[in-house]
């Protein structure tokens, strides 16, 4: 008898336990089932606000070709000098004719503030090699880089002097062939040149380089700090007061940057200075981030403003749209869902 009222209080044991685990993994199951429901709901959201807003981004570069409506002031500085509404394409964050979603940010960057790899000029590039070689580059490294370009972008399969084409390009693992065209498809495919990717290993390509467009010039009213960073004659700290000054007013020609620039310094940069604007824009549109608790927080720790104003977004939603006028469409030649923002960062100057 008492085996066996031992045998059932094991059984009812053994029972009890494995329900529990059996309403565990279903409690589990039910939760992350309503877990991926809400993320799928919230997700389907965001992509709807994305897309509305990339509408919306589209609509204001066509505007752009568009006479200012009668009633509408335009842009004016400190000193009351006409700004240009082109020059808010510098990857600011935007508040649009036709507002996108309160919680959207908007940043537009032009075309013309990059560095067009398929009309870069031979000594311009050596410029780049060179800075990005550091102090006292060595001259026979130039000039393998260089002949790895060129071989790149020739129309042949013949080697240069220390370059690299076919022959060196199938040797690899994976294997692959040079382009053979000075037209490059994507700024992506100068890693795949001999040395490039090494020479670039920490630079944003996307927020540097361009290959859409005509212009051989930067406007700097546009640059983007990454390219800014690899051109001749610009330091980290005349970068930021670059930055710095056109919150404030524009560039109105190319002797103005001057003002920002030492007449050393701009000798040198001189070559790369054009006030060209470009119908080709890299647009991004992302959720804005939850940072007002970490806002309040710093501001009562005492940090500056500036500080509080950096956008924590490295990733977001991007196309490149070339917009001609205000009658058609624009043209998409590229769509990132998880594009890599150049660097938001405000102007680092040191008081």
């Amino acid at each position: 008898m008492n085996r066996q009222r031992g045998s059932v209080i094991i059984i009812v044991l053994w029972t009890s336990i494995l329900l529990t685990v059996l309403v565990t993994v279903m409690a589990g199951k039910v939760q992350l089932s309503a877990r991926t429901a809400f993320h799928n709901r919230e997700a389907v959201s965001d992509l709807a606000a994305i897309a509305d807003a990339m509408t919306k981004a589209e609509m204001e570069l066509m505007l752009d070709y568009m006479d200012l409506p009668i009633d509408q002031e335009p842009t004016v500085d400190a000193e009351g000098n006409f700004r240009s509404p082109a020059y808010r394409y510098n990857g600011q964050p935007l508040t649009l004719n036709y507002p996108a979603g309160e919680d959207m940010v908007v940043r537009i960057y032009s075309h013309a503030g990059k560095i067009n790899l398929n009309r870069i000029r031979r000594e311009n590039l050596q410029q780049i090699i060179e800075k990005r070689l550091g102090d006292n580059p060595d001259p026979q490294r130039v000039q393998e880089l260089l002949s790895a370009w060129l071989d790149w972008t020739d129309l042949n399969d013949l080697a240069g002097i220390n370059g690299a084409d076919r022959d060196y390009y199938e040797s690899l693992d994976p294997p692959y062939t040079p382009r053979n065209n000075p037209e490059l498809d994507s700024v992506e495919e100068l890693r795949l040149i001999r040395g490039f990717d090494e020479l670039f290993k920490d630079v944003n390509l996307d927020a540097a380089f361009t290959v859409y467009g005509n212009g051989q010039e930067i406007n700097f009213n546009l640059a983007t700090r990454e390219a800014m960073q690899l051109l001749p004659g610009l330091t980290d700290e005349i970068i930021e007061e670059i930055i710095q000054y056109r919150q404030e007013r524009d560039f109105p020609n190319v002797t103005s940057l001057g003002e920002v620039v030492p007449v050393e310094n701009f000798v040198e940069l001189r070559p790369w200075v054009g006030n060209n604007v470009s119908s080709f824009f890299s647009v991004f549109a992302y959720p804005k981030a939850d940072v007002e608790a970490e806002s309040e927080e710093e501001t009562e720790e005492g940090v500056e403003e500036d500080e509080q104003e950096i956008d924590p977004v490295t990733q977001a939603y991007m196309e490149i749209m070339d917009v001609r006028s205000f009658a058609d469409r624009a043209r998409v030649y590229k769509v990132d869902p998880y594009g890599r923002l150049p660097d938001t960062s405000p102007p680092r100057i040191d008081d």
